[in-house]
């Protein structure tokens, strides 16, 4: 199986990794287009844009006029898998990953980006902030999703044949899975919830079921989890399957 996870808008270029090797980007020339674009766009502009603070917007800015497209590791470039901070990445904990298992990765991990459409794990990526919501209008397209159009899903479906699988993990946000939902006529889509016990009831909290993706992702990759009828033996930090809560294609895990 193929998992999906979203990117995070928390970038760690600082801490400095030694030994695993690196990967271009499927669609940088498509990635060049868009930072073509945003290039010519003001600080203020990028703040409406993006909804951002001005703070936040010049330092985009500047990374935008900054950003290379480049296939080589520099002081500027990272793996992606290592860049991505937040709750998702704080459940997947790749620090802790050992080299066969970033390498299991680089085949069945793919990280969804509004810049660079598709990451493998270790895809060479500049620091930038591009959320796949936004509205950027770009050529005879209105928004990310038209820009992208079936590129990302198509580029998805041949990596899983490359693995002769049919299956994909959906641990990826609405926002991002949404850029691939055409996905859902020509592959086996399952798509986990997390549930946390909260004034009596089971509820998503947003928070813990966005660590809870991480740790699943995490769980499979190490333990080369392949059959989907695995996934009810997912157990971390409390989690447990529910048979009754869940359906087909959603699988529910719940804590107490």
């Amino acid at each position: 199986m193929i998992i999906l996870l979203s990117p995070a808008k928390t970038l760690d270029y600082e801490t400095k990794i030694k030994g695993p090797s690196f990967s271009s980007p499927y669609f940088l020339s498509k990635s060049k287009n868009l930072i073509k674009n945003l290039k010519n766009k003001k600080p203020e502009e990028i703040s409406n844009l993006m909804n951002i603070s001005e703070k936040l917007a010049l330092l985009n800015s500047d990374r935008y006029k900054s950003w290379k497209g480049s296939r080589k590791e520099s002081a500027s470039s990272k793996q992606a898998i290592f860049v991505f901070k937040g709750d998702v990445y704080q459940g997947l904990n790749v620090e802790e990953f050992k080299k066969k298992d970033l390498d299991y990765c680089q085949n069945h991990l793919r990280l969804l980006s509004g810049l660079y459409g598709v990451l493998r794990p270790l895809d060479i990526i500049e620091p930038y902030r591009l959320e796949m919501g936004t509205k950027l209008k770009i050529s005879n397209t209105k928004n990310l999703y038209e820009f992208w159009s079936d590129d990302i899903a198509n580029q998805i479906l041949k990596d899983l044949e490359l693995i002769k699988s049919n299956t994909i993990l959906n641990l990826a946000s609405n926002e991002y899975f949404n850029s691939v939902k055409s996905l859902e006529k020509s592959a086996n889509i399952i798509s986990p919830a997390f549930k946390d016990l909260s004034k009596g009831k089971y509820k998503i909290i947003s928070f813990y079921a966005k660590k809870a993706r991480g740790l699943m992702a995490s769980w499979i990759l190490r333990n080369k989890i392949k059959k989907e009828e695995d996934l009810i033996n997912f157990n971390i930090e409390g989690y447990y399957f529910s048979e009754t809560e869940s359906s087909k294609n959603v699988p529910v895990f719940l804590r107490d």
